[in-house]
C-alpha cells in the first residue's frame, strides 16, 4: 500500500467524524426519550393506574421565546378548576410504607434527602400542569436503584415543583425528577416505547427550567381551559387556597434601560411580564439592557414578553425583537428563533450568581446580591444606556401571611379582596411570580424589586 493510500484511509474517516460530531465545535447531541400524555412509563416508581396523578390531554405546548425559563416565570406552568391531579398524600403513604423502603431510599438519594425528610419535602411541592413540552432529568426504578435518562415531557403532563420552581415529581409515576443538565440545542428526541409524536410538537417550543434566584410564596399559573383566568397557587399547597385573578388586566412595562439582565428579568417577574431573549442562550446576569421591545409604558397583559436587547457581558446573543403574546418562537433548535411574538412563559435570566443552588430537600439559601457590572464600554454597535435615567427606587413587599401547608387547609373560597403575598417562613427572601400590575414608569421610579401576587378576584377552589 503506498504512503498516499494509507494517508487517504486515515483523514478521510477523521474529516467524516469530525462532520458527524459538528466540525468539533459544541457537545454531540444529547439522547431525549420523549415522555407523552397518558402514556405508563416502563420502570416506574408508583404504578400509573393507580390513580397517583392524571395528565391533561388537550393541552397544547405554548411557543416561547428562549429555551432556558426561570421557576417563577409567570404562567410558566398551568392549572384548571378541576379536582386535584396529584394525590400528594397517596405517594407520601406509599413512600413511607416500610414495605416500600427500598424504592423510597432510591428516591429519596435522587434528590439528596434522607427518607425521614420525605414527609416533609413533599408538603413543600406543588402540584402544576406543564404548559410546555419541558426537558428534564427523569428516573426510572431498575435493579432497586433511581436510573437517570434525558426526558421531553409533554405539554400537559402534571408534575410536582419545588420551591425554587424546578420540577420535582411526575405525578403519574412518582418519578423523581431534576434539571436537564445538557444544551437544550443540541437533543435528539426518541419517539418509541409508545411515545409517539404528538400533534403540537416543535423544537421552538421546547423548554428547560432553571431555579428562580429567590424562593416562591405563590405560583402564578395560567387556566389550561381559560387562558383569560390566572391563579395564584400558595406553594406547598395543592389548589385548596388558590384565588384567581384576571390574566387579561394590563400590566406596563417598567423603563430597563441600563438595568443589568439579571434585574430587568427580576422587575419583569415582578409586573406578571416575561423577560425574552433572542438566540441560543441567555445573557449573562451582567450584561447591559440597551432597549426593550415592546418599549417602557407599553401595556401589557399578564406573562407577555418584554424581549431585551443588551450590551456587555457574556450575552451569547444580543438581543432581538418582537414583544410577544405568550409565545414567540425561540427554541432549543441550532439556528435562531423567528421574531414572531408570544406570551405566556418568559425566558428569564438570574442574577450574576445564577441564584441559590437548591440544597438537600430543596431547601435554598438566600440568592447573592446582583454583581455589579463591569465598566467596560459597551460594544460600538450598541447604544449605551442613558445616563438621564436615575436608579430605581424599590419598595418593600407588603406584609403577608405564610402559605400553610397541604394538611388541614380550608378549602372555603377565596375572599374577594385581593389576599396579600405570602412570605417565606424562613429567613430566606421571598418572590412570588404573581405580581399585581405596576404603575407606568416615571422618570424617578421603578417597578419593586421585589415581587407580590397579583390576584384580581377570588376564585372557587382550584386544584389541578
Amino acid at each position: 500500500m503506498t504512503l498516499r493510500a494509507l494517508m487517504h484511509r486515515i483523514v478521510v474517516p477523521a474529516i467524516f467524524s469530525l462532520l458527524l460530531s459538528g466540525c468539533g465545535k459544541g457537545d454531540p447531541l444529547a439522547a431525549v426519550k420523549a415522555v407523552a400524555v397518558g402514556v405508563p412509563s416502563l420502570a416506574p416508581f408508583f404504578e400509573e393506574n393507580s390513580g397517583l396523578g392524571r395528565d391533561a390531554v388537550t393541552v397544547r405546548s405554548q411557543p416561547v421565546r428562549g429555551s432556558l425559563q426561570q421557576g417563577d416565570t409567570p404562567g410558566l406552568y398551568g392549572g384548571s378548576k378541576q379536582p386535584t391531579i396529584c394525590d400528594v398524600a397517596a405517594l407520601e403513604r406509599f413512600l413511607t410504607d416500610p414495605g416500600n423502603h427500598r424504592k423510597a431510599q432510591a428516591w429519596a438519594n435522587v434528590l439528596n434527602i434522607g427518607t425521614d425528610a420525605i414527609p416533609e419535602y413533599l408538603d413543600r411541592l406543588t402540584p402544576v400542569l406543564l404548559r410546555h413540552d419541558t426537558l428534564v432529568e427523569n428516573h426510572d426504578y431498575k435493579k432497586e436503584k433511581a436510573v437517570p435518562y434525558n426526558s421531553l415531557l409533554q405539554a400537559g403532563i402534571a408534575i410536582l415543583i419545588d420551591e425554587q420552581g424546578l420540577p420535582a415529581v411526575k405525578c403519574s409515576c412518582g418519578n423523581p425528577l431534576r434539571p436537564f443538565k445538557g444544551d437544550t440545542g443540541r437533543i435528539s428526541v426518541r419517539f418509541e416505547d409508545g411515545n409517539k409524536k404528538w400533534a403540537g410538537y416543535a423544537r421552538g417550543s421546547v423548554v428547560a427550567v432553571k431555579p428562580a434566584p429567590r424562593k416562591l410564596a405563590r405560583v402564578a399559573l395560567v387556566d389550561v381551559r381559560e387562558p383569560a383566568r390566572g391563579i395564584s397557587r400558595p406553594v406547598g399547597s395543592t389548589g385548596e387556597k388558590d384565588t384567581a385573578f384576571d390574566a387579561r388586566k394590563r400590566r406596563t412595562v417598567p423603563d430597563l434601560v441600563g438595568r443589568t439582565f439579571a434585574r430587568a428579568g427580576r422587575e419583569l417577574v415582578d409586573a406578571g411580564l416575561a423577560a425574552g431573549y433572542a438566540g441560543q442562550r441567555a445573557p449573562s446576569g451582567d450584561a447591559r439592557v440597551t432597549a426593550t421591545d415592546p418599549p417602557a409604558g407599553t401595556e401589557l397583559p399578564f406573562g407577555r414578553y418584554v424581549t431585551l436587547t443588551v450590551a456587555g457581558g457574556d450575552t451569547g446573543a444580543s438581543g432581538g425583537t418582537g414583544g410577544g403574546t405568550n409565545g414567540g418562537t425561540s427554541g432549543p433548535t441550532t439556528t435562531p428563533p423567528p421574531p414572531s411574538s408570544g406570551s405566556g412563559t418568559p425566558p428569564t435570566s438570574t442574577p450574576a450568581s445564577s441564584g441559590p443552588p437548591t440544597s438537600p430537600g430543596g431547601r435554598t439559601g438566600p440568592s447573592s446580591p446582583t454583581k455589579p457590572p463591569s465598566p467596560s464600554k459597551p460594544p460600538p454597535s450598541t447604544k449605551p444606556p442613558s445616563p438621564s435615567k436615575p436608579p430605581p427606587s424599590t419598595k418593600p413587599p407588603s406584609p403577608s401571611s405564610s402559605p400553610s401547608g397541604r394538611h388541614g387547609g380550608s378549602s372555603s373560597p377565596p375572599p374577594s379582596t385581593p389576599p396579600p403575598t405570602a412570605s417565606a417562613p424562613t429567613t430566606a427572601p421571598v418572590s412570588s411570580s404573581a405580581p399585581p400590575s405596576p404603575p407606568p414608569p416615571s422618570a424617578g421610579t421603578a417597578p419593586p424589586a421585589t415581587s407580590q401576587a397579583a390576584t384580581d378576584a377570588p376564585s372557587t377552589a382550584v386544584a389541578t
